[in-house]
């Protein structure tokens, strides 16, 4: 079974890191995190928990990456079962979407 289209959204509070999609079971996600500033500048963290194990550097693929104002920002993951995609909003103006396909 192949699932496409918009996976998760998340509007997170600013400097806390957030679950945005855990990967069910025996699926897999080729995918995108775009990021929509709807503010001033800051930054933002994306990361892939693999099982949902606890936060680490090496499972960022973005960090303290720049934003500008009123800007956008996409980067491309990929995750397995049980995996964590989490987010990081250096303000309370970003906005998370993953979209992409859900592979079974």
């Amino acid at each position: 079974m192949n699932v496409w289209g918009d996976i998760a959204r998340s509007d997170p509070p600013a400097t806390a890191l957030t679950d945005l999609y855990t990967v069910p079971l025996a699926t897999y996600l080729v995918g995108i995190v775009r990021v929509a500033n709807r503010g001033a500048a800051t930054t933002f963290r994306v990361s892939v928990a693999p099982g949902g194990v606890a936060d680490s550097n090496e499972q960022y693929s973005a960090y303290d990456e720049p934003i500008g104002a009123n800007e956008r920002d996409e980067m491309m993951i990929a995750a397995g079962p049980t995996d964590t995609v989490r987010v990081y909003a250096g303000a309370n103006t970003l906005t998370f979407t993953l979209f992409g396909v859900l592979k079974t």
